[in-house]
């Protein structure tokens, strides 16, 4: 009992040391970005932080790393766009960081479609305003980090399957199993059966146990500073919109009759509310579409909340060191302080949010298959 509480006490303190060290780089990276769009050749700095915040947030063509000076330092992406019938692939570096067009087409700099491939005129700045649909295929940055995420999470779960084949299931788990295996039985024990039943939990466990360790990976991801960090997976909403999709199939592929009897035929409910006018089986196939697009917008807006107040924070100091370079030094002590608070804070939510939509999954999927005598 002792030596297990010693092993957790050392994860523990692994884990938050880990943490420091992150938010450590992440400080001065963040700093080197943002004084980067302040102004140089000694001009007052005209610091935008619209620009900062939103570039961030956003999806990339390329993955920046660094720069020394003036010059940035990115892994370039493959474009892949598809325009009235002809497919165009080529490397991002030939749109220079979004400053140039190539082959007729240029990265967006506002509007709906901002730092996505947009069709542009001969002088290369001007959208041609007749141009038809561009279907874009690209590998973005964020393309990248879920390939990133999901061969790390492969990686993790083929070592940890390993460990546990041939040893003892009652021993004090050693290694990634120490970290891995409490919150493996959390999701098994105060999710999966908590809001499915232990009857009919186990088919749904690989699929929960992916969508959390997926969402909560790439939420840790996200605040790590350098490659293959810091992209903004679960703050994209196509992302999202993907895994409430998954959560969507996976209900009604699975839902038994009892679940469309009471989606179209609820027993125990007035006739005149079902038919001629089916009052209730609208409402019900109207709650079945709402429930994963809720899912999409809470993890959505969550994640990028987060990074847009962190990014605010961190662009205060240069906003005010714009106006005043006293008061620019003034502030930062104390912004510093509650970036590193938001950090830690950001580490709760990045588990918060995998534990909520893992949650509500789970919830709709115990819906889905009630008992016939519920």
């Amino acid at each position: 009992m002792q030596r297990s509480k010693s092993l957790t006490y050392k994860a523990l303190f692994t884990l938050v040391l880990t943490a420091l060290i992150c938010i450590g780089c992440s400080l001065p990276l963040s700093a080197a970005d943002t004084i980067k769009s302040t102004g140089s050749n000694g001009e007052p700095p005209s610091f935008n932080a619209r620009k900062v915040i939103v570039d961030h947030v956003l999806d990339s063509y390329e993955w920046h790393l660094f720069d020394i000076g003036d010059r940035e330092f990115s892994i370039h992406l493959p474009v892949i766009l598809f325009y009235e019938g002809r497919l165009s692939i080529f490397s991002s570096r030939r749109f220079d960081h979004g400053y140039s067009a190539y082959k007729g087409f240029r990265v967006a700099t506002d509007g709906p479609k901002k730092g996505r491939a947009i069709r542009v005129l001969e002088d290369g700045v001007t959208p041609d305003p007749h141009a038809s649909a561009v279907y874009d295929f690209s590998i973005t940055k964020n393309v990248v980090a879920v390939f990133v995420a999901s061969a790390l999470l492969c990686l993790l779960f083929v070592s940890i399957g390993k460990r546990y084949r041939g040893a003892d299931i009652y021993a004090t788990p050693k290694g990634l199993p120490l970290f891995f295996e409490p919150l493996i039985l959390f999701v098994r024990d105060q999710i999966a059966i908590l809001a499915i039943g232990p009857e009919k939990y186990k088919q749904f466990m690989p699929y929960l146990l992916t969508v959390f360790f997926f969402i909560f990976l790439n939420n840790l991801l996200g605040l790590v500073p350098f490659f293959p960090g810091g992209a903004n997976v679960t703050g994209n909403i196509s992302v999202t919109f993907v895994l409430a999709m998954f959560t969507f199939g996976t209900t009604h592929w699975y839902a038994n009759k009892t679940y469309w009897k009471h989606m179209f035929n609820m027993p125990g409910v007035p006739m005149f509310l079902k038919f001629p006018v089916p009052i209730l089986p609208v409402i019900e196939i109207a709650g079945a579409l709402i429930k994963p697009f809720v899912l999409m917008i809470r993890l959505f807006a969550n994640i990028t909340a987060g990074h847009m107040v962190i990014l605010s924070l961190t662009s205060l100091v240069f906003v005010l060191g714009s106006v005043s370079i006293l008061l620019g030094y003034a502030i930062s002590p104390i912004t510093v302080v509650f970036l590193i608070f938001l950090n830690f804070l950001k580490i709760l939510v990045a588990f918060l949010q995998a534990y909520i939509f893992t949650l509500f999954s789970a919830f709709f999927f115990g819906m889905a298959v009630p008992k016939a005598d519920h």
